[in-house]
């Protein structure tokens, strides 16, 4: 069994999670709204936490994190004020980006404002091709360089030049030089992404170079909290699904930009691998406040992609393959100039929050439908503390109806559940029939606050039979920060033809990489080193990631890409194959969770009138925590807990596990 007491706390839109796990198994969870400053709100879900645990503050040993800074200085244009020094005569490659359009139709689609102005970039005298360094760059040209740089404002500044992943010393001569002449933070891209292609590495080097200060800065007033609570300093979920120590991310910032959805998928990882053997794998789905996240997990590995964008800003570090669409508890239900109903992905955020918060909000939103059709009810608190409005929720929802031509606010509500449905089983698709896997293979993990509620209904219309709703299913985010393991990531552009390769190239350009991710590990003797490779058939302009032993082995490698191939795309070619990058991943693995869990089996509640099949219905009301291992439930019927509720519909059932998790089966056709 662990030793350690362990807390996890993840930073959502609307609320802030809290997991804690203590060295005798016992689960404890917590949510409490958050806040402005989210570390103001992460202390007072510890506090919470550990007053509910009935434990000193003094006895958490480990302590995990993961927040929402970066993305929203990306989703909301509110990062550093980002100077870009690149190569004379590419000043504008981060403008002219791909040739792809948002709408490949309309000439008039505006792309995305790059991070970096023009005003704000600026050009050096240097070159380097793929062979070495043709002309060396001047210090005093930069130094001079660097007097422009702070007369221009910046908070922040990213350094990009011609070929740096090949051959990176004039980028280490500017960098160095910027960082000695600046008191600014400087991104280099040799330092960020190792990687050909030079729009993607240039905006992931922006990015990092855009997020740093709100980073470094949040963490610092973290770490100063943890202090005074004398709790250990946080340790980081990162984008890729590993958490690394805070003094890393603070140098690595553009690794934190999907960190709580990582998390959250770690967690189901963690939590419903083993929930049926006959599935080819698991669909998680995470509805918080503000959005719903969806993702893979196959072979009990969670999938990791290198072609993420944020906001239009395309960041090429390894992260957690997620979908997310603007449709969560708190999204605004609204009726577009066509008079068809819509939601998000506008929310109600944590303040004012839905009307039904009672917080002062008046806009409908997801919540609110649920509370009209019954599927959160009055008495219910979420988080254990904030009481609803039903009749709040039922003016809005009659404000949406009027505005929308609907008989009344059931009307209303029926309209905006089904809208937020579709929205998401089309992002569900996203990830499994357009990706070549057929839905009804796969499980659906339901968590977030909203998840639980509508899981049922879009396994319904996706044909899943098999719905797993994990114990800490309100804050599973949360959890899996209890358990993931810690992970560093390095590439490196190495474009060979696979046939005739130089081994020992490749095997020193795998030692520098593992070099390079154990300097990042807190305890090298305990890590262990994963190899990747990307290749594509000769003349592709994208690559396939495959897993290489530890020895490179060509044929093998091959053999790897030519079935991946065939998995992604549905066919394979008899054409040349060309490897690309080198990749390697250190991991450190944490202890395994021991989870107890006790039901005291008197979980009945109440009933209450629900709308299931067109028409309300008396349904039973369960207290979730009071079914014990071996319960089981038959629909309809609502399961509600401090951080979640889960709807059962008609002719579905759902059995308990022995570490509470939940497992519905079978399916209807319901709301």
């Amino acid at each position: 069994m662990d030793t350690e007491t362990r807390i996890g706390v993840d930073v959502g839109g609307t609320f802030t999670d809290v997991a804690l796990l203590t060295p005798e198994g016992r689960l404890v969870t917590a949510k409490v709204p958050s806040t402005d400053d989210q570390s103001v709100g992460v202390v007072r879900g510890i506090e919470k936490a550990c007053d509910d645990a009935g434990i000193d503050l003094a006895e958490v040993d480990a302590f995990t994190h993961a927040m929402t800074v970066s993305v929203n200085a990306l989703l909301e244009d509110d990062g550093a004020t980002t100077a870009l020094v690149t190569t004379e005569g590419f000043r504008d490659v981060l403008e002219i980006g791909r040739q792809a359009r948002p709408d490949l139709y309309d000439v008039t689609a505006d792309k995305p404002a790059p991070l970096v102005p023009r005003r704000r970039r600026f050009e050096v005298t240097e070159r380097a091709t793929v062979e070495g360094i043709q002309t060396e760059v001047d210090e005093s040209e930069v130094r001079a360089l660097a007097d422009d740089i702070r007369d221009a404002g910046a908070e922040s500044v990213a350094v990009s030049l011609l070929h740096a992943y090949q051959h990176p010393e004039n980028e280490r001569v500017v960098a160095g030089v910027l960082r000695e002449e600046l008191d600014a933070p400087v991104s280099a891209s040799h330092e960020v992404l190792a990687e050909f292609r030079e729009f993607e590495r240039t905006s992931t080097t922006a990015v990092d170079a855009y997020v740093t200060p709100a980073i470094d800065s949040y963490l610092g007033r973290l770490e100063s909290r943890a202090a005074d609570l004398g709790v250990p300093v946080p340790k980081i979920m990162q984008a890729n699904g590993g958490i690394a120590p805070a003094s890393t991310v603070r140098e690595h910032a553009v690794t934190t930009t999907m960190s709580g959805p990582a998390a959250g998928v770690v967690g189901a990882a963690e939590t419903a691998t083993d929930s049926g053997d006959d599935l080819a794998g698991l669909v998680t789905f995470d509805m918080g406040g503000t959005s719903s996240d969806v993702s893979l997990v196959r072979d009990g590995e969670v999938e990791r992609t290198t072609d993420a964008e944020i906001n239009g800003r395309p960041i090429k570090t390894p992260m957690v393959d997620v979908n997310t669409v603007g449709a969560g508890g708190g999204s605004i239900a609204w009726v577009d100039s066509g008079n068809a109903l819509r939601v998000g992905p506008r929310s109600s955020g944590a303040n004012p929050g839905p009307a039904c918060y009672g917080r002062g909000g008046t806009d409908p939103t997801v919540t609110d439908a649920n509370v009209v059709l019954g599927y959160i009810g009055g008495s219910s608190a979420l988080g254990g503390e904030l009481s609803l409005d039903v009749d709040a929720a039922r003016d809005a929802l009659a404000g949406l109806a009027d505005e929308a031509g609907l008989d009344d606010a059931l009307a209303a509500a029926r309209g905006v559940y089904r809208v937020a449905n579709a929205n998401m089983t089309r992002a569900i698709r996203a990830v499994t029939v357009e990706r070549g896997h057929d839905p009804r293979r796969f499980g659906l993990v339901a968590f977030g606050g909203a998840g639980p509620m509508h899981a049922a209904a879009l396994a319904e219309s996706l044909d899943i039979e098999t719905v797993v709703v994990p114990r800490a299913c309100g804050v599973l985010s949360a959890y899996g920060l209890l358990a993931a393991d810690q992970k560093h990531d390095s590439v490196r552009t190495l474009r060979r033809p696979l046939s005739g390769l130089d081994a020992a190239a490749v095997e020193s350009a795998y030692a520098d990489l593992e070099a390079d991710t154990l300097d990042d590990v807190t305890d090298p003797d305990d890590a262990a080193v994963r190899r990747a490779a990307d290749l594509r058939y000769v003349g592709q302009s994208f690559e396939l990631t495959v897993p290489v032993g530890e020895t490179f082995d060509a044929a093998a490698v091959e053999a790897r890409f030519h079935e991946a191939h065939e998995s992604a795309y549905g066919y394979r070619l008899d054409d040349p194959v060309e490897l690309v990058n080198v990749r390697a991943t250190a991991v450190v693995e944490r202890d395994s969770l021991d989870v107890t869990y006790r039901g005291d089996g008197d979980a009945r509640k109440d009933t209450r009138e629900a709308f299931f099949d067109g028409a309300f219905r008396e349904t039973p009301v369960y207290d979730r925590d009071g079914l014990g291992a071996g319960a089981t439930v038959e629909g309809p019927a609502i399961l509600e807990q401090h951080e979640s509720t889960v709807v059962v519909p008609p002719a579905w059932g759902g059995t308990v596990g022995a570490d509470g998790t939940l497992v519905l089966t079978s399916g209807g056709d319901g709301e």
